[in-house]
């Protein structure tokens, strides 16, 4: 059997990785530079950042087993319980969120390590020379393919939001024992992730999500969001110092949440977070399945 996933996400790594142990030929297809999807990291000055998901929970035993991998090898440590949560500042207790000392890329790298992974590499159509071909991305971003009726089908379904993410990179640490924030009906802001906590080297960074409001106001100008988030910051904390501002725009985010494992029609599969409660772990587990549903 000869697989293309398209897409070297979470998704689609997670989906290569389990056909490659089982023996199957497979590669895989990444329109961007790197691997990862939105599980991203960015370097700023020296230092990466993570402008994509802010942190895994592993509530599932599978993906329990595999963030355990990763911590055996130095790669994902657990990071905290507690999130403040706005308005009130109180503290709430929560799930393990993992976080990745460099930065949660790193994790999608180990995950395509030994794979055939084909970067910069876009396409216009669902691959024609192979058994199985796995769309491991957003629905709207599946129909651009022109996949056949059940995906299709499947993608319209939907329904996405987008983010503007801004890493705020202050001369000094002027917070207290942050960690991270769910700020709520605020007009601009959803939340708030120390970077340096999350990443354990303290640095003077704070990354913080738009609400989709107003990514959607600024999807064409994201820079123009950047001075906003970085005034809510500092006004819901209090900082006085102005940090150095740079943002990232997710056009497919946040997806509304799914029920099936993946959609399939024909030789042609769509998987990836939205096929479930929208986490790192429902991408992984979507694209285990597709795997599993392979080789079974």
């Amino acid at each position: 059997m000869d697989v293309v996933v398209v897409g070297a996400g979470i998704a689609g790594l997670s989906c290569a990785r389990a056909l490659a142990d089982a023996g199957v030929r497979v590669r895989v297809v990444e329109r961007g530079r790197v691997v990862g999807g939105r599980l991203a990291s960015k370097r700023y000055d020296g230092r990466y950042a993570d402008i994509g998901a802010a942190y895994l929970v592993a509530d599932d035993p599978d993906f329990a087993a595999q963030v355990a991998g990763w911590q055996a090898a130095g790669l994902a440590r657990p990071w905290t319980e507690s999130f403040r949560v706005y308005p009130g500042g109180r503290d709430a207790t929560g799930p393990v969120r993992w976080a990745a000392p460099g930065g949660l890329r790193s994790l999608a790298a180990d995950l395509a390590a030994g794979l055939d992974v084909r970067l910069s590499t876009p396409l216009d159509a669902v691959p024609a020379d192979a058994d199985a071909v796995v769309l491991a991305m957003p629905g709207p971003q599946a129909l651009r393919l022109a996949p056949p009726p059940g995906i299709a089908t499947a993608g319209a379904a939907q329904t996405w939001h987008p983010v503007i993410v801004a890493v705020l990179r202050y001369p000094l640490r002027e917070w207290d024992d942050l960690r991270g924030a769910f700020v709520n009906d605020h007009p601009v802001l959803a939340t708030v992730c120390d970077d340096g906590d999350r990443r354990g080297d303290g640095a003077p960074v704070l990354v913080a999500h738009s609400t989709a409001e107003l990514a959607a106001r600024h999807l064409n100008s994201p820079e123009a969001a950047g001075p906003i988030l970085a005034g809510a910051v500092g006004e819901l904390l209090g900082l006085s110092a102005k940090p150095e501002v740079s943002v990232h725009r997710w056009t497919f985010a946040q997806p509304e949440p799914g029920e099936a494992p993946y959609a399939v029609d024909g030789r042609v599969w769509l998987c990836g977070d939205a096929f479930g409660r929208p986490r790192v772990q429902t991408a992984w587990l979507s694209g285990r399945s597709v795997a599993q549903a392979l080789l079974g």
